[in-house]
């Protein structure tokens, strides 16, 4: 009886060890892939050239918010302005329904 639970028991082992490894493998690939468009999305903010904005806009953000900017600041050295900006052209162009609520706001003012 014994030796039928010990056969019993290594092929629970057998069969649950490959299902392991595979998601050890699929949570590693995904971890790659973050870290990939972790570095792609940091790329894209240091290409970003802010160099030539002469308006100022004074912002305010929560306390958690601006401390995670400052965070953010220190971890990649990209200056809060810069992804700021960056991020505030990725919602208008992302979002072309914000350009259309100004339009129609202007036409509005203009009649």
């Amino acid at each position: 009886m014994t030796k039928i639970t010990t056969l019993a028991d290594e092929i629970r082992n057998r069969i649950a060890q490959p299902q392991a490894e595979k998601a050890e493998q699929a949570k590693a690939a995904k971890a790659m892939k973050t870290h990939a468009e972790e570095a792609q999305i940091l790329q894209l903010i240091r290409a970003y050239d802010n160099s030539n904005h002469k308006s100022l806009v004074h912002v305010r953000f929560d306390e958690k918010t601006a401390r995670t900017l400052n965070h953010f600041k220190m971890a990649t050295g990209i200056d809060v302005t810069r992804l700021v900006a960056f991020a505030v052209k990725q919602l208008f162009e992302g979002n072309p329904e914000l350009k259309a609520i100004i339009k129609q706001f202007i036409q509005n003012m203009t009649l």
